[in-house]
């Protein structure tokens, strides 16, 4: 079944950026134009995210976040606050209201649709998607697949687990001691320099059709998936 996200934001540009790149990612996605209509939807159906604008009109983000956690059917479900107001003030508010993210305007959808992926693997892990797709590389977790424009990429199973947890950050740099822990485990010893030649490997898989460089070295810090 698919996950259910809910777009509250009174800004048709920016819900219908966010509907386009849900449902890219094969969510189930609704949209409300106000606060009050939101918690009609809530009412209706529940979903199992919601995108929640802080400056909606008729009831605002805070408060419709508020009755979510006091006193709502499911006080539990996932919110991620989506708003101008970028003081740490507003983002302590927002935290301390029940939101369990905050993200401020403008954002990078990549950014943004890699947070909800994350909220909803942290809240709802059986929720936890089969593919991801970042730019043109798609990533099939049962199938153990990677597609890049529409080519099968074939890797090796380290390779395969490095892209994958790439693809669940984009843009964030890894370095190679984070890589290590995560891809090999912390109980395995494996040098550093390690990294290197698994990261090489899978960056010539890539790039078998001819395509660009997916992966960045950040000099002195890491790598990291270019998230557009």
């Amino acid at each position: 079944m698919k996950p259910f996200v809910l777009i509250a934001e009174d800004e048709s540009a920016v819900s219908e950026l966010l509907l386009y790149n849900l449902k890219k990612e094969d969510y189930d996605v609704a949209v409300a134009a106000d606060g009050e209509e939101a918690l009609m939807m809530i009412d209706e159906r529940a979903p199992d995210l919601i995108l929640l604008d802080w400056m909606l009109p008729k009831v605002s983000g805070i408060e419709v976040c508020r009755r979510i956690r006091n006193g709502g059917a499911n006080p539990n479900m996932p919110i991620i606050m989506l708003t101008a107001r970028g003081e740490e003030s507003d983002r302590i508010r927002g935290l301390d209201t029940g939101a369990d993210d905050y993200v401020t305007k403008p954002f990078s959808t990549t950014e943004l649709m890699a947070r909800v992926r994350a909220v909803l693997r942290r809240i709802r892990p059986g929720l936890k998607e089969d593919k991801i797709t970042v730019g043109d590389i798609i990533i099939d977790r049962v199938a153990h697949r990677v597609m890049r424009n529409e080519g099968e990429i074939h890797l090796g199973p380290t390779e395969f687990r490095l892209l994958d947890y790439f693809m669940q950050h984009p843009g964030r740099v890894f370095s190679r001691e984070q890589l290590l822990d995560t891809v090999w485990g912390s109980d395995v010893y494996v040098e550093a320099r390690t990294v290197d030649v698994h990261v090489g490997r899978l960056r010539k898989a890539l790039r078998q059709g001819g395509g660009e460089d997916p992966i960045r070295t950040v000099r002195s810090a890491g790598y990291a998936l270019r998230g557009d």
